[in-house]
């Protein structure tokens, strides 16, 4: 056991409790402790975005998806996720900044009503079940590896969830904003420096690129047959839509100080988010490179420690320092956020509906409550997905709001004509047709045949039309029959 790295750990980890206690020193309101008071400057907002991305699975669930599968097998993540943010800033930032909302299910109350609202909000609060639960299994194996084993997964959970539980809870947004700061400045240097090194173990950056093409690692679109682009397209789309309705993405737009502030932050942290990914890519070749079979049996048997391993099998305590701080920085930013979204939008968007006369300290307290306990259950779910990978866990967890949530975001903005019933339809026939497609439900050769989230998202949009025109075409037919009847003339329209 290396006390000397554990003991730069156990220090970086109260640096960032220290962090997150000073800015809870400054939490005033709810609008301090969902948002950060919307008062980020640009740097801010652009690594706060990086750092919603940036965690686990870009370490670790990405760079050996990659290396057994080339860039097709990682369209999801970076592609899909960096492309996520860049959208929102396009199209999506400044149109909702100047509504001036808490969250992002504030939006759908004053679009559709609070029906909507209680089941997107509830949609969006489970899918990060999985996300968060990613997070703090990474956070088990990184105290695992780093005790050589004397400090079990299990344990290692419950120490990282408490690790970041605390910061959260006293400094809320606040404290993620400027942790995520300090973080990131980190988890870049730290991340560019070990790629040098690594290559240089490699025998050069030539070496590592050769090995890639050899491979055929930088194929990026499946072979031309309709089942295997329709799969393509619907994994990219996953996180590419699926997490724009998302509360921790909502926040870091809404947290800017303005809106043009908001629209370049997200822009510029997915294209940073994107570009920075092939970096952990480049350590795992680069460990390819040097460990040979054995680095491949690990990306397919234990993918998640192959990484880890390299680095402490084979650079020296610096490098290590510089590795796992950089890990811890990306696990906690992403942990952090994504702990903090789920329990906003349940006080607001679901317990407010329920206690409506709560004063703003009683919802202060009532968000802090909420994270203690979504942190537990997830760590409950955690422990018992133990097993399942990162990358998994991460890629499941946007499908529910792709079919159910963002369809009545975009054509809310965007459609003046969508309406509370076209929202209901959109929502029941994206949920419904994707359950359909569940092989427990529909079989296993139609979850074979066609993605079951590419078509719930077809039928929520479908849904939408339907439902937001029909109402409309039915007034229409009644008031020819009222045109009609006044005029005595014809027969009855049915």
């Amino acid at each position: 056991m290396n006390y000397t790295l554990i003991s730069f750990v156990v220090l970086y980890l109260l640096g960032t409790l220290a962090v997150g206690v000073w800015a809870g020193s400054r939490v005033k309101n709810t609008a301090d402790f969902a948002i950060a008071g919307r008062r980020l400057p640009l740097v801010m907002v652009v690594t706060t975005t990086f750092a919603t991305w940036f965690g686990a699975e870009t370490v670790m669930g990405i760079p050996a998806r990659f290396v057994q599968g080339g860039l097709g097998a990682v369209v999801e993540d970076p592609f899909g996720a960096g492309m996520c943010l860049v959208l929102v800033g396009l199209f999506f930032a400044a149109k909702l900044y100047k509504y001036n909302l808490l969250t992002i299910g504030d939006f759908y109350r004053q679009r559709y009503g609070r029906g909507i609202e209680v089941f997107c909000s509830i949609a969006i609060i489970l899918s990060y079940l999985g996300w968060v639960a990613a997070q703090i299994t990474a956070l088990g194996l990184v105290f695992s590896v780093l005790t050589n084993g004397a400090m079990s997964e299990t344990t290692g959970m419950v120490v990282g969830t408490l690790a970041v539980l605390v910061y959260v809870v006293v400094g809320g947004f606040l404290a993620v904003a400027w942790t995520d700061f300090i973080q990131m400045i980190v988890l870049v240097i730290g991340l560019a420096v070990i790629a040098v090194f690594a290559s240089e173990l490699a025998g050069g950056t030539g070496a590592v690129l050769a090995l890639a093409s050899s491979q055929d690692l930088f194929k990026f679109f499946p072979a031309p047959s309709f089942t295997q682009i329709a799969f393509f397209i619907a994994a990219g789309l996953t996180m590419m839509l699926g997490s724009i309705p998302q509360q921790d993405v909502f926040q870091r737009v809404m947290s800017a100080k303005d809106a043009g502030t908001a629209q370049k932050g997200a822009v510029i942290g997915g294209i940073s988010y994107i570009l920075f990914a092939f970096v952990p890519m480049f350590i795992v070749l680069s460990a390819v490179v040097v460990m040979g079979d054995s680095a491949m049996e690990l990306a397919k048997n234990d993918y998640q420690r192959l990484l880890p391993t390299f680095v402490l099998t084979k650079m020296p305590l610096l490098m290590q320092i510089l590795f796992f701080g950089a890990l811890l920085s990306a696990i906690k930013s992403t942990s952090s956020a994504t702990l903090l979204a789920p329990a906003t939008s349940f006080v607001e968007n679901i317990l407010k509906n329920l206690r409506p006369d709560m004063s703003d300290r009683q919802q202060l307290f009532a968000m802090r409550a909420s994270i203690v306990a979504f942190a537990g259950i997830v760590l409950a779910y955690a422990i018992a997905m133990k097993g399942t990978s990162i990358y998994e866990l991460v890629s499941a967890a946007y499908q529910v709001t792709l079919v159910g949530a963002f369809v009545p975001l975009v054509m809310g903005i965007y459609w003046r004509r969508a309406t509370t019933q076209g929202a209901i339809c959109s929502v029941a026939a994206g949920v419904a047709v994707w359950v359909l497609f569940f092989p427990q439900v529909g079989g296993e050769a139609l979850a074979a045949a066609f993605p079951g989230q590419l078509a719930g998202l077809v039928a929520a949009f479908a849904g939408m039309l339907a439902g937001s025109l029909a109402p409309q075409k039915l007034r229409n037919r009644q008031e020819a029959v009222r045109h009609l009847a006044g005029m005595g003339g014809g027969a009855p329209v049915s």
